[in-house]
């Protein structure tokens, strides 16, 4: 287990090496001069040139990655705008601040949604999986079935505005979605969130249903679920045992990556509930052209996933001794 963990670490490494490489030559070789939209509405060539210096821009595109690779590790000078410490991903150019203590500001409130989100539609949509691949065929199946493709064909944007709209502010059923620290206020983190994880989880639950439905089904027509039917092992037994633990490796595997996306910035659920997490802060990068804040985002989003497969290859070694001795 530990070489398979190895490798697996030494393979992330290299991966994010290269997307860090892409996205910074992609950002940076753009035609817009990253140093005028630094530089604000009024810039004389003087202050031009200041600016370039101060934020590093002004030599080759690879001696710019390498002195921003360098500062994730070492830190790094920014002229009048002072020492970044590590991990430096820059300044912002908007701001002026350091890019990794933003997102480091805003990242609590995306990992609390993505979080609490993920919960929800793990336990609902693998639960309703199961419970369809049990009566498989019979109405409970069948409604499972349809709730979930009516379910999975629905938009964040109309769920959570409608919810909002009745819920809140019609039934007062529910709080006005906010994001209160959890170590300030427990009730209130919880409270301030639910909307949103109920909306961002309609979606994934039922795909998630649909998912871990034709898994299970699949999974007890295999031959050693039949052999162990054979043996007269109880119902029970032979489920969970068998038959749902050959299942769960193509779940796990996809949930690796939906919780990897989502803590990155679930975008469409910030912008809608107005929480200030990582996606608003992309969304404000991108109308800002503010690059080193977009390629921080894109950075944490790439180690998210690139983290959450190693843990995902682990489980998934756990779950199924083939793939650990391979």
């Amino acid at each position: 287990m530990l070489r398979f963990l190895l490798r697996r670490t030494l393979g992330a490494a290299v991966i994010l090496l290269i997307i860090s490489a892409l996205v910074f030559y992609l950002f940076y070789a753009a035609p817009r001069d990253p140093a005028r939209v630094a530089c604000g509405k009024v810039c004389t060539p003087e202050t031009l040139a200041l600016v370039r210096h101060n934020l590093g821009i002004a030599d080759p595109i690879p001696v710019q990655y390498w002195h921003w690779l360098l500062g994730i590790f070492t830190g790094r000078d920014y002229g009048v705008y002072g020492h970044c410490p590590a991990p430096c991903l820059g300044y912002s150019f908007i701001n002026h601040e350091p890019v990794f203590g933003t997102i480091i500001d805003r990242f609590p409130t995306t990992l609390s949604l993505s979080v609490g989100s993920a919960f929800v539609f793990v336990i609902f949509g693998v639960g309703a999986g199961m419970l369809a691949a049990v009566k498989q065929g019979k109405p409970l199946d069948k409604i499972a079935s349809s709730a979930s493709l009516i379910a999975s064909s629905m938009q964040i944007y109309i769920v959570g505005v409608l919810a909002m709209y009745f819920l809140t502010d019609q039934l007062h059923l529910l709080d006005r979605p906010s994001y209160t620290p959890f170590s300030e206020n427990p009730g209130a983190w919880f409270s301030g969130l639910l909307l949103p994880w109920l909306v961002l989880s309609v979606i994934f639950t039922a795909n998630y249903t649909r998912m871990s439905r034709s898994q299970l089904v699949e999974s007890m027509s295999e031959d050693y679920v039949r052999t162990a039917r054979a043996k007269g092992l109880s119902r029970r037994t032979v489920f969970f045992r068998f038959a749902w633990r050959g299942a769960m490796g193509p779940i796990v595997t996809i949930f690796g990556l939906d919780l990897g996306v989502l803590l990155g910035g679930a975008i469409i659920t910030e912008k809608v509930f107005s929480l200030q997490g990582i996606g608003t802060l992309a969304v404000k990068a991108v109308s800002t052209n503010d690059l080193p804040t977009l390629l921080g985002v894109m950075m944490l989003a790439a180690v998210a996933i690139v983290l959450l497969n190693i843990v995902v290859d682990a489980v998934y070694a756990l779950i199924d001794p083939r793939v650990r001795l391979a």
